[in-house]
């Protein structure tokens, strides 16, 4: 994915080009000329750590999930009956250089008194409670603490001062009850607010943006003052994306805060992607090998990338959608105590604690 495809480019120009002047003019800041993305790719020096391949490691899982207090129903694959565990048996591993090993002695030492937040939808979720339960593997008699209002979680590991929260907010910016329903403000974010003092951000957000019909949580989509009954998803995808790189770039402080964006985390409902047209993730076992994933890059995937090659301020990409592409063996299925038929989120023990493993090598590389 060091590249964008002809054809997606050209798709590209057509999404965006009708508003791109309109979106430079509203956020003067995305006309600063910062690769972001190659500091992304670039965390552990010269090598690109999201282009690899998954091995067979017997040494996985990470932890033990009949003992980690923190996973949650719609992740806990095999408390709800998953025959199989091959899946939590794959390791990634990068062509060009060894991934470094997570280590949670060094992170609780180097985050001892500190604050690591999860903004976004429920994928976050699936990385916060990843990351509870790879520390706490290492440190299961430390005292901890769990506690949840509204939108915040925060989990304490008590003996080390290490606060991880996750604010729940599925498009980062505003989603506001007003007198003519569910309002969608794509220049609004003002639950911003909650995210500030943080030593590390780590963001996401996507899949929430391609809801439609009943599943659609918003009544109108406002941009200024005016109010749309819909809007093409790409471009409303970029107007929001846009918006909240405008709110990095005012609000964070380089020097305190180390800012990640998680790359677009795929599904896996359509056989087709991986060239078996009659099959879903439902039964399978083993990843997708190939190097060439059939599908190709998602359009989400390179409007990310538009928005933080403009950025300002340093944020890094953590580029996961090749390789969770390949996952599908790694969903929850049918094995969910949540959804009946879950080929979005992710098992525990599984996927998300390679995210995290990657958020390790980039803040200790």
């Amino acid at each position: 994915m060091g590249f964008l495809f002809p054809t997606l480019l050209l798709c590209l120009s057509v999404v965006l080009t009708s508003f791109q002047t309109k979106a430079q003019e509203f956020d003067p800041y995305l006309n600063a000329n910062v690769s972001s993305l190659s500091s992304g790719r670039k965390l552990a020096g010269r090598c690109n750590l999201f282009r690899g391949k998954w091995v067979y490691d017997s040494s996985y899982p990470l932890y033990d999930p009949s003992t980690c207090p923190f996973i949650d129903p719609q992740f806990n694959c095999q408390k709800y009956g998953r025959p199989d565990t091959q899946y939590q048996k794959y390791r990634w591993q990068p062509f060009s250089c060894p991934l470094p090993s997570f280590n949670a002695f060094d992170f609780l030492a180097k985050y001892r008194g500190k604050k690591v937040m999860f903004v976004g939808d429920s994928l976050s979720l699936n990385q916060f409670n990843s990351l509870a339960c790879m520390i706490h593997s290492s440190v299961p008699h430390s005292r901890t603490t769990f506690t949840k209002q509204e939108s915040l979680s925060k989990i304490t590991f008590e003996d080390y001062g290490l606060e991880l929260f996750l604010y729940r907010t599925p498009y980062l910016v505003d989603l506001d009850r007003e007198s003519v329903g569910k309002v969608l403000k794509i220049d609004s974010i003002k639950s911003g607010d909650a995210w500030r003092g943080m030593d590390v951000l780590v963001f996401n957000t996507w899949h929430w943006w391609t809801h439609t019909g009943s599943s659609q949580p918003w009544d109108y989509v406002q941009e200024g003052n005016k109010l749309y009954k819909d809007m093409n998803r790409f471009i409303l995808f970029y107007k929001g994306l846009t918006t909240w790189a405008r709110w990095v770039n005012i609000n964070v402080n380089p020097a305190q805060t180390k800012v990640f964006f998680l790359g677009i985390s795929p599904v896996h409902y359509e056989g087709k992607d991986w060239n078996q047209p009659a099959r879903s993730c439902m039964s399978e076992t083993e990843p997708f090998f190939g190097l060439k994933y059939p599908a190709g890059t998602p359009m989400a995937w390179v409007i990310v990338n538009k928005v933080l090659s403009r950025i300002k301020k340093p944020v890094y990409f953590l580029d996961v959608t090749t390789l969770s592409q390949y996952r599908k063996d790694a969903h929850p299925e049918g094995y969910s105590g949540i959804m009946a038929t879950d080929c979005s989120h992710w098992c525990l023990p599984g996927l998300p604690d390679t995210w995290n493993v990657l958020l390790h090598a980039a803040l200790f590389g």
